[in-house]
């Protein structure tokens, strides 16, 4: 049922951001006077899902949910039939217009996409706010794992800043230091200031799926019992301890957090220990032997009840300029990613996903806060990804037509033909290489 949700989240998320890109196209098209012969979610060989024709265009929905394309008379794209070529331009063709034109009607889905993004940031900062943790309200400063561990973070570390600017939000850390230079948290330690700095091999251990859902770093909060399961035997209840109680040592070793009693949990399957605790003011302990699980089968109050997130809320025009900062933000970000997929030393190419990583990031159940969050996200990728130079793209059209507003000289129709061709094999290729990797990853592996 959750692969179904999230199937279906993605489904409504790219139709949703096609049929504006599409529309993109097929509204400046309109204002040109060039004739629009098809509009179509999704790809049609050989047969539509659905069809209706208005006025001189075809609306259609394609049974290949790979993407969209607007059919615009003249225009040499993956639609063009040779022979509709052959003929001397007529004046509602693409091929007729002034290059400025065709370069608006090129540009005009990335722009929309980019525009909807901006406007969708701009309504989920209105009716949602923002919230997030800030460095600055980690109390009791981080928790380590064993990557973040080998990386140089030490237990209790305080966040001071990244890349040499003061952090704020915590679960951009790494986003930061993976786009950005000179790729450096500075943090405090026992009072004094101590500095990491990220190699190339840490920035592919960090790209690393197997590492992609660890808590490398996380904040680091008191082991407080928030409850029992259900109809399932716990070793704490068992023992005594009771909602509310919060462990202060392990087997004589303070262990006041929670990450101090998950390793002392791991290092003690199977063994007695002694776990003591706070209750009501008062001190006490338990007995028991740790499950060959390493769990003692307690619900632990999360970290938001004790460290308090930054809320921030936003009036209806206060919200348009986050929404733009949001976008501009995003594409920055995205464009920066090309940067460590073309440095092999990075191995961020393995991270290049298809459909299948898209799904997966969809939560199992349907929340709108998500979807929109994410659906502005795909919609800066459309637009990012349309418009690079690559022919059979609309940056390969957009790029041809600067070079003829340039030089005053128009590519031939035979180079546009064969340049169309090539692009859609590097597409392919990229497609192939995307789904190859998402195989590996989440099939294989």
């Amino acid at each position: 049922m959750e692969i179904a949700v999230k199937i279906a989240q993605l489904l409504v998320s790219l139709s949703l951001l096609i049929i504006f890109h599409e529309f993109g196209h097929f509204i400046t098209a309109k204002i040109f006077k060039c004739r629009v012969e098809k509009f179509y979610l999704f790809f049609n060989p050989w047969f539509s899902l659905f069809k209706h024709k208005h006025g001189e265009t075809e609306y259609g929905i394609g049974w290949i949910p790979l993407g969209g394309y607007v059919s615009i008379a003249g225009m040499i794209d993956e639609t063009t039939n040779a022979d509709d070529l052959k003929h001397d331009p007529e004046p509602w063709e693409f091929r007729s217009k002034p290059a400025w034109q065709r370069l608006i009607i090129m540009l005009a889905g990335v722009i929309v996409n980019a525009i909807l993004a901006m406007i969708i940031y701009a309504m989920v900062a209105f009716y949602w706010g923002d919230s997030y943790m800030s460095v600055n309200n980690l109390k009791y400063g981080i928790s380590v794992d064993s990557v973040g561990y080998n990386f140089g973070f030490r237990e209790g570390d305080m966040i001071k800043s990244v890349n040499g600017k003061p952090a704020d939000n915590f679960h951009k850390i790494f986003v930061d230091i993976l786009l950005d230079d000179p790729k450096t948290v500075t943090l405090t330690r026992n009072g004094k200031d101590t500095t990491i700095t990220f190699t190339n091999e840490m920035v592919a251990m960090l790209l690393d799926d197997s590492n992609a859902s660890r808590d490398i770093i996380s904040p680091r909060f008191p082991f407080v019992v928030g409850g029992f399961p259900e109809g399932a035997e716990s070793a704490g209840k068992k023992a005594g301890l009771m909602e509310g109680d919060s462990l202060l040592t392990f087997n004589g070793m303070p262990s006041p957090f929670y990450s101090d009693v998950r390793r002392q949990l791991a290092a003690n399957k199977g063994k007695p220990a002694t776990i003591t605790f706070m209750r009501g003011g008062q001190v006490d302990s338990v007995s028991l032997t740790i499950p060959e699980d390493g769990l003692l089968g307690v619900y632990v109050k999360p970290y938001t009840a004790f460290l308090e997130p930054t809320k921030i809320e936003y009036g209806f025009f206060e919200s348009f300029p986050v929404g733009i900062s949001r976008g501009v933000g995003k594409i920055s970000e995205y464009l920066k990613q090309f940067k460590l997929i073309f440095n092999p030393e990075t191995k961020a190419y393995k991270s290049v996903g298809s459909f299948i990583t898209m799904t997966k990031i969809f939560p199992g159940y349907w929340d709108w806060h998500a979807f929109w969050n994410l659906t502005a996200f795909f919609s800066i990728i459309l637009a990012v990804m349309n418009v690079l130079p690559i022919p059979a793209l609309d940056g390969g059209h957009a790029l041809f037509t600067l070079v003829e507003i340039v030089t005053g000289k128009k590519p031939s129709e035979k180079f546009l033909e064969r340049a169309q061709m090539v692009g859609m094999i590097i597409l392919l290729a990229l497609m192939a290489f995307a789904i190859g990797n998402d195989l590996i990853r989440h099939v294989f592996n």
